[in-house]
């Protein structure tokens, strides 16, 4: 008779969702801040779900608690050390993590069977199963996400209580715990690589003159696309903006003014310059600007301009872009200034030869820019921008050689590496055409704030060189917190495979699948592909061998690659069934499978019962030979989260089983 698990019974809901929830604000030694990956599942719910997955539920042990009240008094402690186990200030608690360790090897005959997450994304899964003494292994079709879970649970491992190679490093402490060692050589050789662009590039991002003589570093340069304007009567290069706000905090306003001047040397007779306002009683309002979803206007003769007629101005290679505001810091203060003509100088350059050229997807649902001719990846770069990301990856490879140099083994060279190429990658998700400038936070904001890429107007170019957001520097110090939280347990396993190919055997699954046609993995990752690829081929020559990432076999429903949405949600529910048949066959019988499904608000009903998406998936895995024992509502304070329960229903006997 098969024993029941905790989680087929019962779950302390209500301290999991608030510590899963609590998460998203946590950003400081976060493993999310290794690389950006989509939809990652909170870790707080991966650790409680992985628990109870494997432990007892008291009654299956009725030689030990006879009774319900016994019973019931068991389930409370295991409940009350999931609620310490989830919260995030615990994840480095070794003795309370040997204390969760051992209820699972009580329940497991001192054998807890191998982990295994065949879609394994961001890698939450393994990694928590690693924190839980746990054999993890993850795998995944995505190039992108096979590094992250090499730089989560394959690489630290290796290296553990290594001290670092970097000259004079490894006399500044006595001992070096876990990875801190590798943690410290990342962030000292990733200085190194910046000091070293700056000798190459530094000369691009000149200083701000201040309005007393002084100078200051520039935090971002404020561009606005332009197009000429259709009207004979004006002709002029029209800026398309969405908003003149730069800063909106209290007392410390900033906005855009326009002004249309004669210039005799443009061929239209005018051009437009900008002036930077702080008196509120001219300020514009929130919603004004030049361009919008029903299209744009000219800021001197007030046209409406069509965006089909934008569209076919940027297709045929005719949209530009205009210096805005310069954006420098100040004494605990953004100091917005007009545009200078060293500023403007400093920027026009010519694009590197060897940029990342792979053609974006015409995916019109999530990718807006082919629309206006941003057709390929390195588009959504300004040259400057493909210069700095070019030379940081060059020097990638020039770092291996240092690392090496200084003592270091090639696997080591290898892994310290793989995080510099990944901070290279980070970085591109701030220093592209599309990061907007937010006012009310006086900052930049990073191109993926949603799984898509939009098409952006006024955009900001931050520095990479600097210290802000965005810079190469405070790419790599944010990782570096994250690697020392990333090494418990014995180094996991990584493999590039695909789902429905692959080999469950002897392994128990808790997994993350894609979710029809909601998230486009492979499209996206793209982006970040290309440049890893740049950076990283000579290292990871198998993985990342292709030009970008595979597609033909993403386990997702694209109406526009699969020749419509019929075929897509077949393609998309055959592979489903196909992959967990195939875990099937090797299911182990003693425990449940744990199946994640995410879904919007606006597909649940008005009581907040999940949506058709669910009830589907649920009908895929039980035609694939699976049933279901129990469903919980995980969710946290972005979106709602879904988790189905179950282990190996054996139809042959036709007994009660489980998914």
């Amino acid at each position: 008779m098969q024993k029941r698990k905790l989680i087929e019974v019962s779950l302390p809901l209500e301290a999991i969702n608030r510590e899963a929830a609590r998460e998203k604000s946590i950003r400081h030694g976060h493993p999310s801040t290794l690389h950006l990956w989509w939809a990652r599942r909170p870790l707080a719910a991966a650790r409680a779900v992985l628990f109870a997955q494997l432990v007892d539920d008291p009654s299956a042990r009725p030689e030990e608690f006879p009774t319900e009240e016994a019973q019931r008094a068991e389930r409370e402690r295991l409940h009350r050390l999931i609620e310490r186990l989830v919260v995030w200030e615990n994840t480095r608690d070794e003795k309370l993590l040997a204390e969760a360790h051992a209820e699972i090897l009580k329940s497991t005959n001192g054998n807890p069977p191998p982990i295994l997450d065949p879609f394994a994304g961001g890698g939450t899964i393994p990694l928590e199963a690693q924190r839980l003494g746990l054999e993890a292994h993850a795998s995944d079709l995505n190039p992108v996400a096979v590094l992250i879970n090499k730089a989560l649970i394959e690489l630290p491992p290796k290296f553990r209580d290594q001290p670092p190679v970097f000259p004079g490093l490894a006399d500044t402490r006595t001992q070096w715990k876990g990875a801190e060692g590798l943690a410290a050589d990342v962030r000292a050789y990733g200085q190194w690589m910046r000091d070293e662009a700056e000798q190459r590039i530094g000369h691009l991002y000149p200083d701000a003159t201040l309005p007393d003589g002084t100078t200051a570093p520039v935090i971002a340069w404020i561009w606005a696309r332009t197009v000429t304007c259709p009207n004979p009567a004006c002709g002029i290069e029209m800026p398309l903006v969405r908003s003149w706000w730069l800063g909106k905090k209290k007392g410390k306003e900033a906005y855009v003014v326009p002004r249309v001047l004669r210039d005799a040397s443009d061929p239209s007779g005018l051009r437009v310059t900008f002036e930077i306002g702080h008196d509120l009683s001219g300020a514009p309002s929130t919603e004004e600007g030049t361009i919008g979803r029903m299209g744009a206007h000219c800021v001197a003769c007030k046209t409406a301009v069509p965006l089909n007629f934008i569209r076919a101005e940027g297709q045929a290679g005719r949209i530009f872009a205009q210096l805005m505001a310069v954006v420098a810091e100040g004494n605990r203060q953004r100091i917005y200034l007009e545009p200078s003509r060293e500023h403007v100088a400093a920027a026009k350059i010519a694009r590197p030869d060897d940029v990342p050229n792979g053609e974006m997807p015409r995916n019109p649902r999530d990718f807006k820019t082919p629309n206006y001719g941003m057709t390929t990846w390195a588009d959504l770069f300004t040259n400057r921008q493909l210069t700095a990301l070019t030379t940081f990856s060059d020097l990638v490879s020039e770092a291996r050689v240092q690392v090496l140099g200084d003592g270091g083994t090639n696997a080591y060279a290898d892994a310290v590496t793989t995080y510099l190429g990944m901070a290279v990658s980070k970085i591109a998700d701030m220093n592209n055409s599309l990061a907007r400038w937010k006012p009310t936070m006086d900052q930049s904001i990073a191109l993926f704030s949603r799984q898509a890429i939009p098409m952006v107007w006024d955009y900001a170019e931050t520095s990479p060189l600097g210290t802000a957001a965005g810079s190469f520097t405070t790419s790599v110090h944010n990782m570096t917190k994250a690697i020392p939280n990333t090494l418990l347990g014995r180094p996991g396993s990584v493999q590039q495979l695909d789902a429905s190919t692959r080999s469950f055997k002897q392994m128990l699954v808790s997994t993350d699948p894609p979710y029809y046609d909601n998230i486009g993995y492979s499209d996206l990752s793209d982006f970040f592909y290309v440049w890893l690829r740049r950076s990283l081929r000579a290292v990871h020559p198998n993985l990342l061998s292709t030009m970008l990432v595979p597609k033909t076999e993403e386990l997702v429903a694209n109406p526009y690659r699969h020749g419509g949405r019929e075929e897509a949600k077949g393609f998309f529910e055959d592979g489903f069934r196909q992959v967990f048949a195939k875990a099937r066959q090797s299911a182990l019988p003693d425990f449940p499978i744990t199946v994640y499904y995410a879904f919007k608000q606006s597909e649940s009903d008005v009581a907040g019962d999940a949506s058709s998406g669910w009830e589907t998936l649920l009908e895929g895995m039980i035609r694939s030979g699976w049933g279901i024992t129990s469903t919980w509502p995980i969710r946290s304070e972005l979106s709602n989260r879904m988790l189905g329960s179950g282990t190996n229903l054996d139809l042959s006997r036709g007994g009660v089983g489980s998914l």
